[in-house]
C-alpha cells in the first residue's frame, strides 16, 4: 500500500513538472511571437492583394465616408459609386512590416466615379437655370413670385443626380434670367385711327447699318418673303410675312414709340412703332390693336393679335422694317 501511494506522488509530482514547462514554453513562444510579430489585416481588391493595414476599422471608415461625401474639396457630390471594395484577412505579419493605408485608399479612389446633387429650374420642358441648393431654387419661385412672372405657373424645380454638374448661378441671376414680364391687360377698343405712316413702295435690297437688336413678334411659318411678287399685289413685297393663327399675340420687336395705330387701305388694321435714327417697324393685318400713337412701347410688350384684315388671304403678320421710309428685307434683322 504505502508502495502504491509512493508511485501515485511520484508519478503526480511528474505531471506537475510537465504541465509548468509546457506552460512556460507556451509562454515563451507566445512571448516571441509577440516580439517578432503584429496582428495585421491583408487587403484584397478582386481578389488580387494590394497592401496591408493595422486598423481595418479606421481604414474601412475613411472609404465609407469617402463614398458617401466624396472629396473634402469637391462640392455638390451626392456620392461616389465604388465598383469594388476592399476585403480584409487577419494574419500576422512581422513588426518591420509597413501598413499603406493611403495607397488602398488611392486605389478605391481611382475606380469611384463622383454623382454630383443639384437643382434645376425648369420654365415648362426646358431647363433654364442651375443651381446649387433646393433652398436656393426655392428662392428662385419666390423671387419670380414677387416680381409677378408671367411664367410663374410653369415653372419646376427638379432635383438632378449627375456625372457631371452644370454651370450653377446664384439665385438672382436665375430670377433675372427666367422672369417674363406680365401680359398686361389692355384694352382692345382702339379701332381709331391715329398719328400718321409712309407706305411708299420703296424698297431696298442691300442691308442698312440701323443699330438695334430686334426680337421676333411672332412665331410662325413665313409665308412671303420680302420681294415677292404675287397675284394680289403688282409691286415687289415690302415685307415679310409670318403666317400664325388669329389672336396669336403680337410683341414689339423693339422698344421706341407707336406712331401709327389704325386701319390703312390694303394694310388692314397697322401699328407703327418709331425706334429712333429713322428705323421703324410696321405690324399689318392685325386683327385687334392694343396700343394707339404717342404710345411707349418695350421690347417684348404684347401690342396686337395676328389677324387677316385689309388685303389678306389668310391669317398672317406682314412685317415691316423701314429706314428712313425705305423697306429693308426684315430677314436681314430678324427670323
Amino acid at each position: 500500500m504505502r508502495e502504491m501511494f509512493k508511485k501515485v506522488v511520484i508519478h503526480t509530482k511528474r505531471s506537475i513538472k510537465f504541465i509548468v514547462l509546457f506552460m512556460i514554453s507556451t509562454f515563451l513562444i507566445v512571448g516571441a511571437i509577440a516580439f517578432l510579430y503584429k496582428p495585421t489585416y491583408s487587403v484584397f481588391m478582386e481578389g488580387e492583394q494590394i497592401g496591408y493595414t493595422e486598423n481595418k476599422a479606421e481604414l474601412q471608415h475613411k472609404i465609407n465616408t469617402y463614398i458617401e461625401n466624396g472629396e473634402e474639396e469637391e462640392e455638390n457630390v451626392a456620392f461616389v459609386q465604388v465598383s469594388h471594395l476592399p476585403s480584409y484577412r487577419l494574419c500576422l505579419l512581422k513588426k518591420n512590416t509597413v501598413a499603406n493605408d493611403e495607397e488602398i485608399f488611392e486605389k478605391v479612389k481611382e475606380q469611384g466615379i463622383p454623382y454630383y446633387r443639384y437643382y434645376a429650374v425648369a420654365d415648362g420642358e426646358e431647363e433654364k437655370a442651375y443651381v446649387s441648393t433646393f433652398e436656393e431654387a426655392e428662392q428662385v419661385v419666390a423671387g419670380l413670385k414677387e416680381k409677378n412672372s408671367s411664367n410663374l405657373e410653369k415653372i419646376a424645380i427638379i432635383e438632378k443626380y449627375e456625372e457631371s454638374i452644370q454651370e450653377l448661378i446664384t439665385s438672382e441671376e436665375a430670377v433675372s434670367k427666367l422672369y417674363a414680364e406680365p401680359i398686361k391687360t389692355v384694352s382692345v377698343a382702339k379701332e381709331e385711327t391715329t398719328g400718321s405712316v409712309n407706305t411708299s413702295l420703296t424698297t431696298s435690297k442691300g442691308k442698312a447699318n440701323i443699330g438695334i437688336s430686334f426680337i421676333r413678334p411672332v412665331s410662325g411659318v413665313i409665308s412671303s418673303r420680302f420681294g415677292a411678287g404675287s397675284s394680289m399685289r403688282k409691286s415687289s413685297h415690302t415685307g415679310l410675312d409670318i403666317a400664325a393663327s388669329t389672336g396669336t399675340p403680337i410683341a414689339a420687336a423693339a422698344s421706341g414709340t407707336v406712331t401709327f395705330s389704325g386701319t390703312k387701305g390694303s394694310y388692314g388694321k397697322m401699328l407703327v412703332i418709331t425706334h429712333g435714327n429713322g428705323v421703324q417697324t410696321y405690324y399689318g393685318h392685325c386683327n385687334a390693336l392694343y396700343v394707339s400713337a404717342g404710345t411707349q412701347v418695350s421690347q417684348g410688350q404684347i401690342i396686337g393679335e395676328v389677324g387677316s384684315t385689309g388685303n389678306s388671304t389668310g391669317p398672317h403678320l406682314h412685317l415691316e422694317v423701314r429706314v428712313n421710309g425705305v423697306a429693308y428685307n426684315p430677314q436681314n434683322y430678324v427670323y
